[in-house]
């Protein structure tokens, strides 16, 4: 019978000893054991509860950390951005003011208004990114590497770790309580249970304070966490916006600018009307009047021909014509006072000749216009 007894202790603690493997292995990762010791809900609840705070604040502190990097990463390269629009800047710079060209001076009025722009905006991004780098990573990387979301790891894995204990602990005491049950009445036998389950119970009291202490520190931390990470996002936000909307104005002055010039070499000017200019003609010139002499008494003989308007012209009395640019005209008279006189949809007076060009094809859609 002694034979059979040890044989059964043995395959007890051999079983026991495989549990312990088990539940090692798949206890859960870096935190956390198993749930099957024995212990009361609360303690249960709490083991759980600590699980998901140690899971929460280490995707906490590792979403902190990709945010460092990644704003770190941005800062390089826009400084890099900063350099070269920086050189940029002072090369347009340079060029507008040596004022080499010798058609006149507009792309060198356009490039340093491009330059000065650039000089501006280039500044704007410095100022984003170091506001970037002061307002999110440095709080950020802060409190990845701080001291408090350490100190609540360490509690929680301390917990942990008395935890195991009190499951090896409570494995010890059922192996002797079967010893008891199993073997005759023995006082050595008695004493090692009282003082295991002594043991044990010692281990569930500080168990039970150590993993309130770590559910509110990492309680703490998780908060903290969220509120801060919020925090920083929405001040890299802010940054952003106000960079691009500080960029846009400058970019919007510019492009103003810019065309400005544009405009200055492309359309030429709308010729003005010399203040000594007599007015036109009386209209009864028109019906051949005065059909071979102008206004001033000198004679012209230039013939029909078509003209393309120019530039827009109001009349001011009623025997002038209303031009608008893009018409087309038949010119009838042309006198040496600058006015001419002609056909355009099918009215007839008098209009200023600088506003107009010959035109010696146009095609039969236009043509059919005029009349």
């Amino acid at each position: 019978m002694d034979a059979i007894r040890k044989q059964a202790s043995k395959l007890r603690e051999q079983v026991a000893r495989q549990q312990q493997a088990v539940l090692k292995q798949f206890g859960g990762g870096s935190y956390g054991g198993s749930d099957n010791v024995v212990t009361d809900g609360a303690e249960l609840q709490l083991h759980q509860k600590l699980e998901r705070l140690y899971i929460s604040t280490r995707a906490g502190k590792h979403y902190q950390r990709d945010i460092v990097r990644g704003v770190e990463g941005y800062i390089v390269t826009g400084s890099k951005q900063v350099e070269i629009g920086a050189k940029l800047s002072e090369d347009s710079r340079k060029y507008g003011a040596e004022n080499t060209c010798t058609s006149g001076n507009t792309l060198c009025r356009a490039a340093l208004s491009f330059a000065r722009a650039h000089a501006q905006m280039e500044k704007e991004r410095g100022n984003m990114l170091k506001a970037l780098g002061t307002q999110v990573a440095e709080p950020l990387r802060a409190m990845v590497m701080g001291a408090p979301l350490e100190d609540a790891r360490h509690l929680a894995q301390r917990y942990d770790r008395m935890r195991q204990e009190a499951e090896a602990q409570a494995i010890e005491v059922s192996k002797r309580q079967a010893k008891v049950r199993e073997m005759p009445p023995n006082a050595e036998n008695t004493m090692k249970l009282e003082a295991a389950e002594a043991k044990l119970q010692d281990l569930k009291a500080n168990m039970a304070i150590l993993g309130k202490e770590a559910a509110a520190a990492l309680a703490a931390v998780e908060a903290q966490q969220q509120r801060l990470t919020l925090q920083r996002l929405i001040a890299m936000v802010e940054a952003e916006r106000a960079y691009h909307q500080i960029v846009l104005q400058i970019l919007d002055q510019l492009e103003g600018e810019m065309i400005s010039e544009r405009q200055r070499i492309e359309t030429p000017p709308t010729p003005r009307l010399d203040n000594s200019m007599p007015p036109p003609p009386s209209y009864e010139e028109v019906n051949g009047v005065y059909a071979s002499q102008t206004h001033d008494g000198s004679t012209d003989s230039m013939g029909y021909f078509l003209g393309e308007v120019l530039f827009p012209y109001s009349a001011v009395s009623e025997v002038e014509l209303n031009l608008s640019v893009g018409d087309y005209i038949v010119v009838r008279k042309v006198t040496n006072s600058g006015w001419a006189e002609g056909e355009c949809k099918g009215k007839a007076g008098w209009f200023p000749f600088s506003y107009i060009e010959r035109r010696e094809r146009v095609l039969a859609s236009k043509v059919a216009e005029v009349f």
